[in-house]
This record gives structure tokens, sequence and C-alpha cells, in this order.
């Protein structure tokens, strides 16, 4: 039976030592994470404050108030609506279309035997070394022959798959037991049913993972959307911030505001499938 990390010589769990060691790891790890808060909790109460400045550093609201987020839903020129809804199409297809394309990937190079598979597979890692900016122009020159510029299918075609998921997902089906597989095959099962039934429940940690990197790429990307949207009701927030920091930049409060409606859902999302992400984590970096 193995024994626990506490049962080995060395360690020890108490003692004057111990509990200074202990103090000080907490101490360190707290004023790490309130540290990193600080920026966000500051975008909070200046979105919350009254006519706040750039000068002013308050980490409670001096005059609590919502006029910000109220002025954001009512100014005619602020389409926070359209821009919030072209946001979470974006987001939520390219998100669904990475999971379903990266996992058939992913699958078919770590578990169907086939020729050519792993100098495929190290195909699809060598294209993770090629910068955005050489395929750039390129892809925009297609888009216009396509005529998806301004589109929703512009903005999510170039990003329905990316080599990052695909090795992720590949490392994880390889780190599963071929004989689930086969045992499948004898009674019955294809290969699509052995993928959807079988492997594809048991990858969830390594789905919510890539899901979560997917989604926050997607939200919070600002060059795409800044080429293909030129029509201000195909905007993303990021692009819409961008756009409400060059019209109100002396408004603060409205900046903070818009900048917290953006990272909002981020962090939802985040907190609503850490366990899965902490898990997928682990699991992906086994050895295939």
């Amino acid at each position: 039976m193995a024994r626990s990390n506490y049962e080995y010589p060395g360690y020890e769990r108490s003692g004057a030592g111990y509990w200074t060691k202990t103090t000080l790891l907490y101490v360190l790890v707290t004023a790490g994470a309130l540290w990193m808060t600080l920026p966000f909790w500051w975008t909070l109460t200046t979105s919350l404050s009254a006519s706040p400045t750039a000068a002013t550093v308050s980490f409670i609201p001096a005059e609590f108030t919502l006029d910000n987020f109220l002025t954001l839903w009512r100014r005619p020129d602020i389409l926070l609506v359209r821009w919030f809804v072209n946001t979470v199409i974006f987001a939520v297809t390219v998100t669904a279309f990475n999971l379903t394309f990266d996992s058939l990937a992913g699958y078919a190079l770590a578990k169907v035997d086939f020729w050519g598979r792993d100098k495929l597979f190290l195909g699809f890692i060598s294209t993770m070394m090629i910068p955005g900016m050489v395929t750039l122009i390129p892809v925009y020159l297609i888009l216009v022959e396509l005529g998806w510029i301004n589109t929703y299918q512009g903005l999510i075609a170039p990003l329905v798959a990316q080599p990052l998921g695909i090795f992720l997902l590949r490392q994880h089906f390889k780190s599963l037991p071929s004989a689930l597989g086969d045992a499948a095959k004898i009674d019955g099962c294809n290969e699509f049913q052995t993928f959807y039934k079988i492997y594809l429940p048991l990858a969830k940690p390594a789905l919510a993972t890539l899901g979560i990197f997917t989604f926050m790429g997607a939200w919070n990307n600002f060059q795409w959307p800044l080429i293909i949207a030129n029509d201000n009701e195909m905007y993303t927030l990021p692009i819409a911030l961008f756009a409400v920091r060059n019209q109100y930049f002396a408004e603060w409060g409205l900046m903070m505001a818009a900048a917290l409606i953006i990272v909002a859902p981020v962090i939802v999302a985040f907190l609503a499938a850490q366990n899965y992400f902490i898990r997928g984590m682990s699991l992906s970096g086994m050895k295939g």
C-alpha cells in the first residue's frame, strides 16, 4: 500500500520550524493573491463610483452608483446588447467547433492506426511555430474573395480548429487504455461509436480545459475582429471597449464598467469548470 506524503522520513508536521514555514507560505500566497486581485477590484470600485478620474485610486467607492452601467445601456451610440450577442456567438461557436474538430483529430491521431499518422501529427505541431502574422494577410484575402468580410462566418471560419487543441486531446486520448476500444469493437461498435460512447466521456477534463482556453481566447480576441468587422454592428466587446475608450476617454467609470462586462463572463466560465480544468491540465500531461 502506498504511503501518504506525510509518512516519508524528514517530513515534519509539528514543531516551530514546521509552523514557521507553513505560516510564511500562507502569508506569501495570500499576498500574491491579493496583489493579483487588486486590478480587478479597482476596476469594480471605479465602475461603481460617481465621476471617477484617472488620478483617483479608491478601493472603496466614495459615492456608490450604478449610473455607469445604466449609461452604457441607455446611450444610443453604444450598442451594448448587439456587441454582447456578437461576442457570445463568436466565442461559443468557435469553442464548439474546436471541441468537435480537435477531439476528432486528436482521437484519430492517438487511436486510429493509419499510414503516416505520426508524420501528420508532426505536421500539425509544426504549424504552431508559424507566427500568426505570416498567415494573416493570405487568410484575409481568401475571405475577401469569398465575400465574408464583416460577417459571422468571416470571424469564425479561420478559428474552427487549433493545433494546440489537437495536441492536448491527442495526448489525453493516448493516455487512455486501448483495451477499452478493443472491447467496444468486439461488442459491435464501429470507430465513431467507439470514439463517441467510450473515449469521449473519459475526455471530459481535457475537453473542459480546451473549452476554457478556447472560450477565453475567442472572447478576448482583439486583432481578428478588428480586421474583419468594419461595421459598428459587427463589433465584439473588445473592439467596442476600444471604441468607447476613444470616444469617452475622460469617463473612467464608463470605461471600467465596459471592461467589467467583458471580463465577467470569462470569470464565470472558469469558476464553473475549474475542477475539470485542473484535472485536465494534470491528465493531459501524462506520457503518451
